[in-house]
This record gives C-alpha cells, sequence and structure tokens, in this order.
C-alpha cells in the first residue's frame, strides 16, 4: 500500500513538471506606441496562440518551457521574430515596424507610365488604349497622347523626348521584338503590328529604364499578355476596312486565343479622297494566339503572331518630272515562348525566347529591293526578395540578329550588303526599400557586340521618397547604348561603328488620389557617339565617323480626372521641349526635323447611360516643326505651320453584346503640312522648288460591326474598339 502511495505521489509530481502551463503575456503597439489590436500571436512551432485585443494586450497559456521563438504579425507590418525565455516573458511591450511592401507603399514612377490591372500606379486603363478617338485601335497611337511623345504624322512611329523611333525598343512578356511595326515606305505612316486584343497591361517607359533592358537609346515598350483566359468567347467584326474573327477557348489549366484579320482599303479609298495616287491600296492578312499553361509553380505562355501586306503607289518626287512607283510585299512572322515561375527556396525564375523573320520585297520604279532580318532573343532571369528590405534580381540575354539586302537597278548597278550580329549581355539590379517612404534601385548592364568589337557597362539608378499619401517624388539616371540603326550598320564590311550613347536624368512628382492622377516630370538627356555621314544620302560609299552627339531637355505634365463630372473621364498632355543634335549629313547643330516645341493632347470619355453609348473626342496640337530651306543661309530655319486634329469616336450598343462604332479622324480637315521636300538644284532663277509632306489623307473615317457570342452575357468588344 505504501509502494502505491508512492508511486502516485511521484506520477503527480512528475505529471505537474511535464504538464505545467506558463503564461506568456504582452502588448502590441506600432512604431509610435498605439495599440495594435487583432495581431496574431504564438509560439513558433506550437498551436499555443492569441490575438491582441483593441488595446493591443494578449495573453495566452502554453506547455512550452525554456528558450523558445515568439512570433507576431499583421497585415501592414514587418512579422516579429524573437527569441524569448518562456518563464519570464510577461507584460512585455513588442514593437511592429510598418511593412515596406505595403499597398501605399512608394513605388519608383520616374520615366515610366503603366496601364494594366496590375500596375500599382496607373495613369491609362486597359479600355483607353483603344477607346481613345483618333487611335483606331493602334496602341502606338493611343500611347502619342501621352507627354513625352512627338506627333510625327508621316512616320506613325513611337518618337520620344528628342530620339527617334528607332531609339525605341518594344518588348512583349520581357522578350524583344525586332520588328514591331508594319511594312512603310517614304511618308506613308506605319502602325503598330500588335492589336491590343490579347494583351492585359502596358509599361510605358520614357526614359531610365530598367537594367532588365537594352540596346535602347530613349525608351522601351513593354506589352504584357494575358495570363488568364476569362471564359469560352468568339468576337467577329465587320469593318469598312475589312474583317476580323477571335475565338478563345478555356480548360482546367490551360487556354487558347486566336485573333485574325483581314484588311483591304480599296473599297474605302474608292469613295474617300485620297492624296497619294494608289494603284493597288494597302491590304493585309494577319493573325495572332496565345496559349497558356498553368504548372503548380508556374505559367507558360507562347506567343505567335503573322502579318502579309502589300500595296502599291505612285508618288510625286520634286526631283523626279514622272512619280516614283513603289511595290512593296511585305512578309512577317513572330515567335515568343516564356516561362515565369517560383524554384528552390524563394527564387523567381523568367525565362524565353523570342524569333522574328521579316521579308520585304519592294519596286521602286525599275529597280529591285529585297532584304530579310532573321532575329532572335534567349532570355534568363532570377529574382528573389532576400528580405522585407531587399530584393535581388539578375539575368543575361543574347540577341542573334542576321540582316541580309538585295540591290539592282536592272541596268548597271547591282549590289549586297547586310551584317550578323551577337550581343550577349549581363545584368543585376537591386531594390532596396529602406522604408515605405522610402525606395532605391541600382543596377548595371554588361553587354558585348561581337559585330563593333566593343563591351560596355552601363549604370541605372533610381530613387523615389514618399512625401504623403497622396503624392512623391521620384528621380532616376542611367547610361544607355545601342547599335547604329540597319541604314548605317548594314555598311559595316567598309566601315567601323561604335554603339551610340545617351546619358538620361529624370526628376518626377506624381500625385495620386482616387480618380485623379497629377504627373510633372523635367528631363535632361545627353547624346554621345551618333553616327554622322559626309554625303546628301547613306550610300556605301559615305565617309561615316562616330563624332555626332545632341541633348534633349524638357517639361511633361499629365493630368487626369473622372471625379469632375459622372459618366466622365479626361487627360489632359503638354510636353515641352528643347533639343538639338549635331548628327547624320548636319551641316551644324539644329534641331532635327521630327521635333515640335510646345505638344498638347485632350482626351474626353462619355458614356450616355440613355442613349446606351460611349463618345469621345480628342484634340491633338503641336506647334510647328524645323525644316532646312537651302533658299535661306541658315541651317533648318524653316518651320512648319502648327498641327492640329480633331478626332471623334461613338460606340453604340445594340444589344449588350453587339456594338456599332465609328469614328473619324481629323474631324475639322484641318489642313496639316508636315515638312518641305526641296529639289536638289535650283532653277533658272538660281530658287530652290519644293513640294509638301502631307498626309495621305485629310480624314480618316471607320465604320464597325462587332459581335461577341459568350456564356458571359455582359461581355463584348468595347474594350477593342
Amino acid at each position: 500500500m505504501n509502494t502505491k502511495l508512492l508511486f502516485t505521489a511521484v506520477f503527480l509530481f512528475l505529471s505537474s513538471i511535464i504538464f505545467a502551463q506558463n503564461t506568456i503575456s504582452g502588448k502590441v503597439v506600432d512604431e509610435k506606441g498605439k495599440p495594435v489590436p487583432g495581431a496574431n500571436i504564438y509560439i513558433d512551432g506550437t498551436y499555443d496562440g492569441a490575438t491582441s485585443s483593441e488595446t493591443g494586450e494578449f495573453s495566452f497559456e502554453t506547455t512550452a518551457t525554456g528558450n523558445q521563438y515568439l512570433v507576431v504579425s499583421f497585415l501592414i507590418y514587418e512579422t516579429f521574430k524573437k527569441e524569448i525565455e518562456v518563464n519570464n516573458f510577461k507584460n512585455q511591450i513588442v514593437k511592429l515596424k510598418e511593412s515596406v511592401n505595403a499597398l501605399d507603399a512608394v513605388v519608383i514612377t520616374a520615366g515610366t507610365l503603366e496601364s494594366g490591372d496590375k500596375a500599382r500606379v496607373s495613369v491609362l486603363k486597359p479600355l483607353d488604349i483603344v477607346t481613345t478617338a483618333g487611335s483606331a485601335g493602334n496602341i502606338i497611337a493611343a500611347l502619342q497622347t501621352l507627354p513625352g511623345t512627338q506627333t510625327v504624322g508621316e512616320d506613325g512611329r513611337l518618337f520620344v523626348r528628342g530620339g527617334e523611333a528607332s531609339e525605341t525598343q518594344t518588348f512583349v512578356d520581357g522578350i524583344r521584338v525586332a520588328q514591331p511595326y508594319g511594312a512603310t515606305t517614304n511618308n506613308v505612316p506605319t502602325r503598330g503590328r500588335f492589336s491590343p486584343f490579347l494583351f492585359s497591361g502596358i509599361a510605358f517607359s520614357t526614359g531610365g529604364y530598367s537594367a532588365e533592358y537594352g540596346e535602347a537609346l530613349s525608351s522601351v515598350l513593354l506589352l504584357n499578355t494575358q495570363d488568364e483566359a476569362d471564359y469560352n468567347k468568339t468576337d467577329m467584326g465587320l469593318m469598312s476596312v475589312g474583317l476580323l474573327f477571335g475565338n478563345t477557348q478555356k480548360w482546367a489549366k490551360s487556354s487558347l486565343s486566336v485573333n485574325t484579320a483581314y484588311i483591304n482599303l480599296a473599297p474605302y479609298q474608292a469613295v474617300i479622297p485620297q492624296n497619294v495616287e494608289w494603284n493597288n491600296p494597302y491590304q493585309s492578312l494577319s493573325g495572332e494566339t496565345v496559349y497558356r499553361y498553368h504548372f503548380t509553380n508556374g505559367i507558360f505562355k507562347l506567343y505567335a503572331s503573322f502579318n502579309s501586306e502589300k500595296f502599291d503607289l505612285n508618288q510625286k518626287n520634286i526631283n523626279f518630272e514622272e512619280p516614283i512607283r513603289t511595290d512593296l510585299n511585305n512578309n512577317n512572322f513572330y515567335l515568343n515562348t516564356s516561362y515565369k515561375g517560383s524554384i528552390g527556396t524563394g527564387w523567381q525564375l523568367t525565362t524565353g525566347l523570342s524569333y522574328g523573320y521579316s521579308k520585304n520585297k519592294i519596286k521602286f520604279n525599275l529597280s529591285d529591293l529585297d532584304n530579310d532580318e532573321n532575329a532572335a532573343q534567349l532570355k534568363l532571369k532570377l529574382r528573389k526578395n532576400v528580405s522585407e528590405h531587399f530584393k535581388l534580381s539578375f539575368g543575361a540575354d543574347y540577341f542573334i540578329t542576321k540582316f541580309n539586302e538585295n540591290f539592282d537597278d536592272n541596268d548597271a548597278i547591282s549590289a549586297t550588303n547586310g551584317y550578323d550580329s551577337n550581343i550577349a549581355a549581363f545584368y543585376t539590379e537591386g531594390d532596396i526599400l529602406f522604408s515605405k517612404n522610402l525606395a532605391a534601385k541600382v543596377g548595371f548592364r554588361l553587354s558585348n557586340n561581337s559585330l563593333l568589337d566593343e563591351t560596355t557597362i552601363t549604370p541605372r539608378a533610381s530613387i523615389a521618397y514618399k512625401v504623403s499619401k497622396t503624392s512623391q517624388f521620384s528621380f532616376a539616371y542611367g547610361d544607355f547604348t545601342q547599335t547604329p540603326v540597319v541604314d548605317y550598320i548594314k555598311y559595316s564590311k567598309y566601315h567601323q561603328f561604335e554603339s551610340e550613347k545617351a546619358s538620361h536624368y529624370i526628376l518626377n512628382y506624381q500625385f495620386t488620389r482616387h480618380g485623379q492622377t497629377f504627373r510633372a516630370e523635367a528631363y535632361y538627356k545627353d547624346y554621345s557617339n551618333l553616327v554622322k555621314y559626309d554625303t546628301r544620302d547613306i550610300q556605301y560609299n559615305s565617309v561615316f565617323n562616330n563624332n555626332g552627339s545632341g541633348y534633349a531637355k524638357g517639361l511633361d505634365l499629365f493630368w487626369r480626372d473622372s471625379n469632375l463630372y459622372k459618366n466622365l473621364e479626361y487627360w489632359i498632355s503638354y510636353s515641352y521641349i528643347d533639343s538639338e543634335r549635331d548628327y547624320k549629313n548636319f551641316r551644324t547643330t539644329a534641331t532635327p526635323n521630327f521635333i515640335a516645341n510646345h505638344s498638347l493632347s485632350i482626351v474626353t470619355k462619355y458614356f450616355i447611360t440613355d442613349w446606351k453609348s460611349q463618345i469621345g473626342f480628342t484634340n491633338s496640337f503641336s506647334t510647328g516643326r524645323p525644316y532646312d530651306n537651302p533658299n535661306e543661309t541658315q541651317f533648318m530655319n524653316g518651320k512648319t505651320k502648327a498641327y492640329n486634329s480633331l478626332s471623334f469616336n461613338w460606340a453604340y450598343l445594340l444589344t449588350t453584346q453587339k456594338i456599332l462604332y465609328f469614328s473619324v479622324s481629323n474631324l475639322l480637315g484641318t489642313q496639316n503640312i508636315f515638312g518641305y521636300d526641296y529639289a536638289r538644284t535650283p532653277d533658272a532663277a538660281g530658287v530652290y522648288n519644293r513640294q509638301a509632306v502631307l498626309p495621305t489623307a485629310d480624314r480618316f473615317f471607320f465604320v464597325g460591326f462587332f459581335w461577341t457570342i459568350s456564356q458571359n452575357k455582359n461581355d463584348n468588344q468595347l474594350k477593342n474598339l
């Protein structure tokens, strides 16, 4: 009996030790000492814990003993984790730091304008890219309503902050597009090859962009395809200029979207007067597709597009009695594959490759000019959140370009030119989050160009400081290099070229609150190593050098508001630029002919519920552009008259899924002049005669009927118009 009593006493004593309850207590506060209610507090590796009260206090019992890790977490604060002695942790103060990754944390905005649902700071909405009056579904035309761009009506490409169109590179899902524009000839504007139908977001950098991207002196345009299709649907369109068809199929882990279009301007141009004599108006057959597959830890996307274009026209030339006939056929193919997912312990992998092929067959009167370009990029990028305060990314890419051109005048001259270029690059970048209000990005890009036989290192840095919940300042600096354009580099077997260079300095202020955005950005660009040549036209025996230079400085302003009046949205863009260059065959430093000192765009959109209609107006204005008048001694002394164009569009919902759409550009029929071409020799009186460079037509009218068939009866193509 005594033995049983002794065993029971020992068992109860040991149980009291093993299952003893220790009390953990304290108070959770923020950095200012204010209580944090609702915080989650627990001992790591156990189920013992509690939630802080309205006064921030907490208390719970645990069977854990000795040294353990106490974890305290809450949404907008950094997770607190500290080793404590359980027996003595009572009435302690736990101070939480505000997370630097909170939704309202500072984000660097210098030089970047974003559109899309995932953009932290968006100046445009996805709908804006295609519902802006005058854009006619062209991504480039919509972007030209933003500050920092120049309207160069005879070209149609993106000219950014004193840079030529060739200084902007386009990327799809982070992979470069070597041929982003359609076929064109002298003073006939082109369009971007990509329809907005398959893209969910756009980032347009007007300067100071990330070290991840290279081979662009002025800017980059980043197009991101949709990660996920919403549902099965079919889109059809009947237009005054052609037909379109699209279909999307969605499965459990994958989806496929296909979009095709046939354009033929012959019926349209038979009705609408043209400033160009067309033998065969513009025709094109195009298509694009996106396939997506979701793995457990990532997503694979394949994007492919093709485009076949042709036209035949006669153009008057001041130097010839008879018009010059241009007969052009272009075939283009682009393939892009990418994978983005997580690997290892917290690493994010982005990899992919692209291939672009473009072939032109051009006949100028009796002369033949054929060229083809094969271009590819391979890319690998790794990124890791090392801590809440530091994110590291690095990667490499490899560009391959092969260009060949054959010219034959079918009489006495036959020539072949071209080049093979291989560019290997490595880049690294770190995002440093000092606090919720202060962030920086620092990196560099190392690039080796086999054709130019050179290696360059270009640093990039930016910083942002948030002065209030609604406003912040950003500053960005970067050095950028680019291989000279094909018009020069195709003669590399005769001449040794160097990369052209530019340095960017950008100061940005941004104010954002619900329904309103204001941006002000001042910048300075310093150009060096620009190509110069000594002949009137570029030719194989021109004497080239890289002694050119230049600068561009200016101020960009942007205001967007949707609070002024119900159902009304509008934005205003203004740009001032002062830019001069000594490049090409310039006799002295001067402002290039594509630059207007002042540009202003006003875009409005209004939805009339009773009419089931959305109407919009866009007015684009810019001061005169310079041109060189050989009748005067001063170089580039002429100025065109100011440019002005008012555009209008109207979308009428016949039913939710059937839309009738109408638009007209240059509604008032303003007689815009883009410049002048002068004769190469004077007439008998010693005067150099000229002819004006005019739009191909004074106005462009568009009428279309669009029908969507889907399970979602509210879906339509308004976002694609």
